[in-house]
């Protein structure tokens, strides 16, 4: 390669273009992943992964100037991907253990680079381009399916049921998973419409687009994270227009609304079940956390070591569904999946990943005038909330929402910020506001 076409090259992993170009192919790379692996294969899905990770090194590589490197990576993802490394010595089968590990790495890399490379308004936007078109495609198969040709794509998991107004799966396999990537496209699309940042007529088709495909999965989880995003939206428009001198007091105050909130909401638990609807889906969920939790006796420490999504026939993920004569893929709630494989100190260092992104980015959005900054709480408040019902959050989109988030969240209210001011000094690009990028 002569230094012609290297200078090419150099300049194009570094323009804004290619950034929003990778952006766009991560989103619809690994939002589509059950789908692509359907019709290709899972070596196919795995490659393209690898691929954009290699590709988003390099890019990193290539900005390096530009990326202050405590701000990198937020120190809590890295312990927390420390940890889950180090669980893999006493997996059952460390060979898998390590895969997983990897798989889970390689999608952190993916949110990461994103996360610099693209700010806030720029990520949303891409995220919302990518989200009309798969809940398009999906919509449109299942009306192929159910309505035009009345057969199931069993190849896809579509079993064509839209005529009796769902449940539908769309190409992401469940309908549960539809159901949340539905309302993480309405979060979206709300923020699009409210900075303006496309056409009325587009906000529109993509609100009306998103509410169709959360209705018609007919997820039950879907009234519950509607509910808790659209109490955090009320919850961050008081504080936002509060008068700065008393914000933090309504912090205070909230917070221990929503203390009280968890507390009576768990004592009401089954009274709410049954007002959503979801009695036979929570029922399933009971019996299996309480099968789970008779297992994380045996290691309450360190767990079992991390698979991520469960491995069929390891230990104790085969075990447990033998005992309930059920083919569960995961524990059906983040938190539970981590205190099983990584145990209490895995848990608490899950709490701590989660929790310290969404005080960070909740404080950024009460504080500062543009709704963009909105996005990232809201968007954690429903990975938080889903987190109990199902486990997500722990790979594939989720993994990539939730390290996109911390990665945001970690750019400012962190030691780093001030660290890193005192490094480089105050004239320097990097130690201004990195949420406003220069491009």
């Amino acid at each position: 390669m002569n230094e012609t076409t290297h200078g090419r090259l150099w300049t194009l992993l570094d323009s804004a273009a290619f950034a929003r170009a990778y952006t766009i192919a991560v989103f619809a790379a690994v939002f589509s992943s059950f789908a692509i692996e359907r019709l290709a294969g899972r070596v196919t899905a795995v490659t393209i992964v690898a691929a954009l990770g290699v590709i988003g090194a390099v890019v990193l590589f290539v900005r390096r100037r530009e990326i202050s490197l405590v701000r990198l990576v937020p120190s809590t993802l890295v312990v927390f991907l420390a940890w889950a490394l180090i669980s893999v010595f006493w997996s059952t089968d460390r060979t898998l253990s390590f895969w997983s590990w990897v798989s889970a790495a390689g999608i952190a890399l993916l949110g990461v680079t994103i996360g610099h490379i693209r700010d806030t308004l720029q990520t949303l936007r891409a995220l919302g381009d990518v989200m009309r078109w798969l809940l398009s495609i999906s919509l449109a198969l299942e009306v192929l399916s159910g309505i035009l040709l009345d057969t199931p794509f069993r190849f896809l998991g579509i079993q064509g049921a839209i005529a009796q107004a769902g449940p539908i799966q769309g190409i992401f396999g469940t309908r549960n998973l539809l159901g949340f990537v539905a309302v993480v496209a309405l979060i979206t699309f709300l923020v699009e419409y409210r900075t303006q940042s496309v056409p009325p007529g587009l906000s529109l088709f993509s609100v009306v687009l998103g509410s169709v495909a959360a209705l018609l999965s007919d997820s039950p989880t879907v009234g519950v994270l509607a509910l808790a995003v659209a109490a955090a939206s009320a919850a961050l428009t008081l504080v936002r227009g509060a008068r700065p001198q008393r914000r933090s007091a309504w912090q205070w105050g909230l917070g221990a609304t929503v203390a009280v909130g968890l507390i009576v909401g768990y004592a009401a638990r089954h009274p709410i079940i049954a007002w959503l609807g979801a009695g036979s889906d929570f029922s399933t969920r009971a019996v299996l956390w309480e099968n789970l939790l008779g297992y994380v006796r045996l290691e309450p420490v360190h767990g079992f070591g991390w698979f991520g999504p469960w491995a069929a026939r390891e230990f104790p993920f085969a075990s447990i569904n033998y005992v309930l004569r059920e083919s569960h893929a995961s524990a059906l709630s983040a938190y539970f999946d981590v205190l099983l494989q990584l145990g209490w100190v895995g848990l608490l260092l899950f709490f701590a990943l989660t929790g310290f992104a969404l005080v960070r980015s909740w404080l950024i959005a009460s504080e500062r005038r543009s709704i963009v900054y909105a996005w990232t709480p809201l968007l954690l408040v429903a990975l938080l909330v889903d987190s109990l019902f199902e486990s997500f959050t722990l790979s594939g989109p989720g993994w990539l929402l939730l390290v996109i988030c911390a990665v945001r969240a970690g750019h400012a209210r962190s030691w780093r910020e001030r660290l890193d001011a005192r490094i480089a000094g105050p004239d320097l690009p990097h130690a201004q506001d990195p949420s406003s990028p220069a491009r």
